[in-house]
């Protein structure tokens, strides 16, 4: 049977991705660069954009949790997982050669015991908490903590990280408390003659606003959302360009009376006869009910209104400034050029919400394309 084509699709530019990885590594040098690929890389599809960063010369791999990181390892660089790790995930972790977060006392001891029955020689790094109020070891907390785990058996305490919660803002007397805390954690365990290879605390925010967190003590970062050029405003600093066009077709093309009403809960009335198209696409495939009579897609990069309440499978827009469109044409509802480009930001902002949300929220029958 011919195959069917996807009705709904993301086009990922890899060329793209690669020169936002670049752009950030200039900007950081010397630091390096984890990325992080978690949630299937943002939504985009984890091996595909890991290869192009592998080959861009991404240090490693930041993760969520353990699926994360196994299907990462055959690429043959360092996989860390960010968050969290549960009993019961330790020893396989530790079996695979994942670098794992130390959040409290008891995970150093359970991490120890396992390398210890597996023979085996558990890289970790110390997970604190300056401030984001999550995950990870107290400040106060970190020096006892971190003498106590450094003497444990099988055990390589190769760094030390921290995150952000409000680096968005320039300036932010939070975000550089946090930076004076982590480097007093430092000064005070150094003391103890302990030093650690990997220090970092900024993420995509923090490497946009805050040049201190990609210089020493602080020799990596972890870049995330920035490579797929979707941020909030600060991050156009570096010039990162988006790599996602997200795409649906025409399935249908009518011309409604004056006074017709569009979609559920009878929300659009049209004040005249009026030309639509029902595309291909709705909140089942990620878009946010929140465009509803609001947003727009291109169509012959011409912006056609969304008319009505957005369906699961569908959504309806006006065909009145785009008399050639046709059954089976292109929809742009994310990307295009010049002044009518829609964005993640763009969608985002229409739901109150960021960027990273609707990058996540694209459903499965969505085909990533790669380009």
């Amino acid at each position: 049977m011919k195959q069917i084509p996807h009705r709904v699709w993301l086009e990922i530019s890899l060329s793209k991705l690669k020169d936002n990885f670049q752009k950030i590594q200039r900007a950081v040098k010397p630091a390096k660069v984890l990325t992080v690929v978690k949630a299937n890389a943002y939504g985009l599809g984890v091996m595909p954009v890991a290869r192009a960063l592998m080959e861009a010369g991404s240090a490693g791999f930041g993760v969520a949790e353990p699926r994360e990181a196994l299907q990462l390892l055959p690429l043959g660089k360092p996989v860390q997982i960010l968050s969290s790790i549960l009993p019961e995930e330790i020893e396989p972790m530790v079996e695979a050669g994942v670098t794992l977060p130390i959040m409290d006392w008891e995970t150093a001891r359970r991490i120890s015991r396992a390398a210890v029955r597996l023979k085996k020689t558990a890289t970790v790094q110390f997970k604190i908490d300056t401030g984001m109020g999550r995950l990870g070891i107290l400040a106060k907390d970190a020096p006892d903590v971190i003498r106590r785990t450094v003497k444990l058996p099988n055990l390589d305490c190769e760094g030390m990280f921290s995150h952000f919660p409000q680096a968005y803002e320039n300036g932010s007397e939070v975000t550089n408390r946090q930076m004076d805390l982590f480097c007093e954690i430092l000064r005070v365990v150094a003391s103890d003659g302990i030093q650690f290879r990997k220090c970092h605390i900024a993420a995509s925010s923090g490497i946009n606003s805050f040049p201190r967190a990609h210089k020493p003590p602080f020799n990596f970062v972890r870049a995330g959302i920035d490579l797929h050029g979707s941020f909030e405003p600060e991050g156009r600093a570096l010039g990162m360009q988006p790599v996602l066009t997200l795409k649906a077709r025409i399935a249908q093309i009518r011309r409604l009376p004056a006074n017709a009403t569009v979609g559920y809960g009878l929300t659009y009335r049209l004040p005249r006869p009026t030309r639509v198209a029902t595309v291909t696409a709705g909140y089942a495939d990620g878009f946010p009910l929140a465009l509803s009579n609001r947003g727009y897609f291109l169509i012959h990069n011409i912006p056609c209104p969304i008319l009505g309440r957005i369906s699961m499978d569908y959504t309806v827009v006006s065909l009145e400034g785009v008399p050639q469109a046709k059954v089976g044409d292109e929809v742009v509802c994310i990307g295009g050029e010049g002044p009518n480009v829609i964005r993640v930001e763009d969608w985002a902002s229409l739901k109150m919400t960021h960027a990273y949300d609707i990058l996540c929220s694209f459903g499965n029958r969505v085909e990533r394309c790669y380009v």
